[in-house]
């Protein structure tokens, strides 16, 4: 039996003063209601209600049980009312995971955009390290990885980005500008990949339809991490040339700061993703900043963080 329904049922039988009344109430039929609290008095083994042709009571166990059963229905009651309304209503919080550089460059000057359309929603950010797969401790994680994604979640691909090459204009002014990659073995490198003991790094290219590599095996690198902010900041104070993801350099690059070393050449392609635990009994508020990802990033094959390299040329030598 469901005991929920007879404890409401035994209690619309008090409050409405008679079982006549109370399928009225509840738009059933009289047998209904005398049979569901006559199936409650059997799996209690008590007597609830005592029931006579002129009137209905509760006999003194029924009173004491109908005491303890209705402080239940009110947590029940205000239990429903709280999830249907966080369904309804874009507001609490959203936790999402992404790595430091994405959430820097991408996420965080996009927020102000979020929360003017859902002011009532917080977005906590966690930001400690890369992110390869899905945090199931989060509402929503952006993977930035280059293999496929596999597992049960829910994922939506928000764009692809290459990880360049890029200096300082005024360090490749005194440095030169490298034309192929094993010139840059010549320069101080700040790439992750140079933190293995291979200590090697492979360019790509595609050109006529056709890929090619080219592995490089520079110096020692002045500096190891696998911050991609730190790598970028290092760049721009001219240390050397750094290898970062388009998207952790795009203002860098539009604002001049950086420029892109061997515009034909990248050392690896990413895919960025939004990725849920499940989309089943889903938030109001984590499938609006869901929805908010997906309308702010097309998911596009082409890589939209890259500028026109050309255009950029042309505007230092005007300035």
């Amino acid at each position: 039996m469901d005991e929920l329904k007879a404890m409401r049922t035994l209690a619309q039988v008090v409050d409405s003063g008679s079982f006549a009344q109370a399928s009225r109430d509840l738009s059933v039929a009289p047998a209904v209601i005398t049979r569901v609290v006559a199936d409650l008095e059997r799996r209690l083994g008590v007597r609830l209600m005592t029931r006579t042709t002129r009137r209905n009571a509760l006999t003194h166990i029924g009173q004491r049980y109908l005491e303890r059963v209705r402080p239940i229905l009110r947590d029940v009651d205000e239990a429903t009312a709280l999830a249907r309304q966080s369904q309804a209503q874009a507001s609490g919080h959203v936790r999402v995971l992404a790595p430091p550089a994405f959430a820097a460059q991408q996420l965080a000057r996009r927020l102000s955009r979020f929360h003017g359309k859902h002011p009532q929603i917080t977005v906590e950010v966690t930001a400690t390290g890369p992110v390869e797969q899905l945090d199931e401790g989060q509402d929503i994680s952006i993977v930035v990885r280059q293999s496929a994604l596999d597992g049960d979640f829910i994922a939506r691909r928000l764009a692809r980005s290459q990880v360049i090459a890029c200096a300082t204009p005024a360090y490749l002014d005194r440095h030169g500008r490298p034309t192929h990659p094993k010139e840059l073995e010549r320069h101080p490198l700040l790439m992750p990949a140079l933190q293995s003991a291979q200590r090697q790094v492979t360019f790509r290219r595609l050109a006529r339809g056709h890929a090619r590599a080219e592995t490089v095996a520079p110096a020692r690198p002045p500096l190891q991490s696998g911050n991609h902010e730190i790598h970028h900041a290092s760049a721009l104070a001219g240390v050397g040339i750094a290898g970062l993801p388009s998207f952790a350099v795009e203002s860098s690059l539009r604002e001049d700061r950086l420029e892109q070393v061997l515009p034909d050449w990248h050392l690896a392609d990413l895919s960025i993703w939004a990725c849920m635990p499940s989309q089943r009994h889903l938030p109001a508020s984590t499938r609006a900043f869901m929805d908010f990802l997906l309308s702010e990033f097309d998911g596009a094959d082409v890589d939209p963080w890259i500028p026109d390299r050309a255009g950029a040329v042309m505007r230092r030598a005007c300035a």
